[in-house]
């Protein structure tokens, strides 16, 4: 949280959030880094929880930003994620799942653990009483991204990679994607709808 810039940067998970934390927490008003429950609040815990307090105390109004990836490329950054030599043989592993069989156990309504990763749709979702993200950017336009922090709080800063998922290459099969794509439309049209450079 931002105060004199009146900026609140949520931290969607698999978006470089950790990255950005180290880069821009000495400029911060408020840095929440444990639990993840509260690091990763979506805009729900936000408004509920976050937002009440700079209203009531400082009496001021947050513009709400956030990052946005791919869908894909999202669910391919949890599979690989959950390939960390630590996790073998954890219930939450993706050791020995193809990424085809990840993204067909994510849709299905009840989620084996491993493929249960939440939703950027559902993180970023407006609240009835009208908060929602006001600046939101997509996690492959990372230069329209930083132009908009330096510019809004006035300072410059370098990233370097955190929580790095092990390299290896994500295979969609064209029938999988289009299922996938057909199932979870929501999420393509809002990382759609987001403006690039």
């Amino acid at each position: 949280m931002f105060y004199k810039a009146k900026l609140a940067f949520l931290a969607v998970p698999k978006t470089g959030s950790s990255a950005y934390e180290t880069a821009l927490a000495p400029h911060a008003d408020l840095v929440i880094s444990e639990p993840p429950s509260l690091k990763h609040a979506p805009v729900y815990r936000y408004n509920r929880f976050i937002r009440p307090m700079f209203l009531k105390v400082c009496d001021v109004e947050l513009d709400v930003m956030a990052v946005m990836r791919d869908p894909i490329s999202w669910l391919g950054s949890w599979w690989r994620y959950r390939q960390r030599p630590f996790m073998q043989g954890k219930p939450n592993a993706t050791h020995g799942i193809s990424f085809d069989d990840f993204v067909l156990a994510y849709m299905k309504g009840k989620k084996p653990e491993f493929a249960d990763v939440g939703s950027q749709y559902k993180f970023l979702e407006r609240q009835p009483n009208g908060t929602g993200v006001t600046h939101l950017f997509r996690y492959e336009d990372q230069a329209r991204l930083q132009a908009f922090l330096t510019e809004r709080l006035g300072v410059t800063f370098e990233l370097r990679q955190e929580n790095v998922s092990p390299a290896r290459p994500v295979e969609l099969s064209k029938e999988v994607e289009k299922r996938f794509r057909r199932k979870l439309a929501e999420e393509f049209a809002l990382y759609e709808s987001i403006p690039t450079a």
